[in-house]
């Protein structure tokens, strides 16, 4: 049975977790393929909410085996802490599986990723100092360590011992601090956190086929967006590896003949966090209602997130890259309030119109939204359960969205909560 991945189309903050955590009913599997515990995705459940950052959604269902996969870079402290705050609620992670060849990240990631953000000043990227770029760096370089490391002492302190050999350099050198002390890093690693992570290890490639050759379903979640991709995002303000769909076959190790459907997240309106272009952000009173009345906060860091109208030309390119094959419509209720709602339809920039997203990063930078402005519905939509009961405005709003992306709209999201979320075209 082919596999399905679900993938947010903006810079990310879609609300992607309730959907997979929806999906996951489904499923016999959920696969976590990139990303690290900068993207945190929040689940609420029976009135009861489940701030994730490592361990796939699908672990509030006691017949899903959520696997962290190869595409993944994991610091082991944060997801112990991570599954013993599940095992603390009554959740168990004994099903949670980590691939072999998921990268760490380990101290001198995050001191590192901290040291680079304040080098650049005035230019930084804003993000999250968890280590997740320097991690991803290691990878590149073929000096990092991986959590198969972690079952053979002699191997980690090797590894160890030669990344560190450059790495203090770097740090006592360039940036004029302590250098790391590979004793104590081991020690941590290997005797406190090897024995807690040791029975989830696994080969996850081999298990994510058997499920696949057993005919059950699997579900492929990414982490950050399309937007933050680090090839088809808005470089150099993305994140370190590639949460498009096709980063699901090389984060878990499937070939594309393996997915048969990808669904892509897109907020009503749209937000991103730290720097970078944002051609529809607001910065009146209605980006104030968006951001107030949407939480729209960090999960993990709790930074204020940059408002904006929704953005059909992003859309449109998510769609191309992604090859979507439906779109999963969030936090609609969060424009309840709304007198009137926009949605850019193109850019401007020197006076010329782009329809479709200008692949030069300073045209991009000078574009201005041309918007299609639509009547508000003043109307709470967080009871709707079907297409029927939507007042027309809003229907006509998720038809203009179809129409725009050239995507049918599936499921619609009008609250937190799992009951929250009907058909568009049951």
């Amino acid at each position: 049975m082919p596999a399905t991945v679900v993938v947010g189309t903006q810079w990310g903050d879609e609300g992607k977790g309730k959907f997979t955590d929806l999906l996951a009913g489904d499923m016999s599997m959920v696969v976590r393929y990139q990303g690290g515990h900068n993207a945190g995705h929040t689940l609420v459940v029976a009135g009861e909410s489940f701030a994730l950052q490592l361990v796939p959604s699908g672990v509030l269902y006691e017949h899903v085996t959520p696997v962290i996969g190869n595409g993944v870079v994991v610091d082991p402290r944060v997801l112990i802490a991570e599954m013993d705050m599940l095992e603390s609620r009554g959740v168990s992670t004994e099903r949670l599986r980590l691939s072999g060849n998921a990268h760490l990240i380990l101290p001198y990631h995050q001191e590192l990723d901290a040291l680079y953000e304040r080098h650049l000043g005035k230019n930084k990227l804003g993000t999250t100092k968890r280590g997740i770029g320097p991690a991803y760096a290691d990878r590149s370089m073929r000096v990092g360590l991986r959590a198969q490391d972690l079952l053979d002492p002699r191997i980690f302190r090797k590894k160890l011992g030669a990344v560190l050999e450059h790495t203090n350099k770097v740090l006592t050198r360039v940036f004029n601090r302590l250098p790391v002390d590979a004793d104590e890093i081991a020690t941590e690693y290997l005797d406190v956190c090897a024995p807690r992570l040791t029975p989830h290890i696994a080969d996850a490639v081999a298990l994510v086929h058997s499920e696949l050759d057993a005919g059950h379903n699997i579900l492929m979640e990414g982490a950050q967006a399309t937007f933050l991709d680090l090839d088809h995002g808005t470089y150099p303000f993305v994140t370190s590896s590639n949460p498009v769909a096709g980063g699901a076959c090389t984060g878990a190790g499937i070939g594309p003949r393996d997915i048969n459907r990808v669904i892509g997240i897109a907020k009503a309106y749209v937000t991103r966090v730290g720097s970078g272009p944002f051609p529809t952000e607001l910065f009146d009173e209605v980006g104030d209602h968006l951001v107030e009345v949407g939480q729209e906060y960090g999960t993990n860091t709790g930074r204020r997130r940059r408002p904006g109208w929704l953005d059909a030309v992003m859309l449109r390119y998510a769609a191309r890259v992604n090859s979507l094959s439906e779109l999963a419509i969030t936090k609609l209720d969060i424009l309840d309030g709304l007198e009137t709602v926009k949605v850019c339809v193109a850019y401007e920039a020197e006076g010329e119109r782009h329809d479709q997203l200008p692949y030069h990063q300073s045209v991009l930078h000078k574009s201005t939204p041309v918007y299609e402005e639509l009547p508000g519905w003043k109307t709470d939509l967080s009871e709707v359960t079907e297409r029927s009961q939507l007042p027309a405005e809003a229907e006509d709003y998720l038809q203009f969205i179809e129409e725009q992306a050239g995507v049918p709209v599936g499921m619609v999201g009008v609250g937190p909560a799992r009951r929250q979320v009907f058909n568009f075209n049951a």
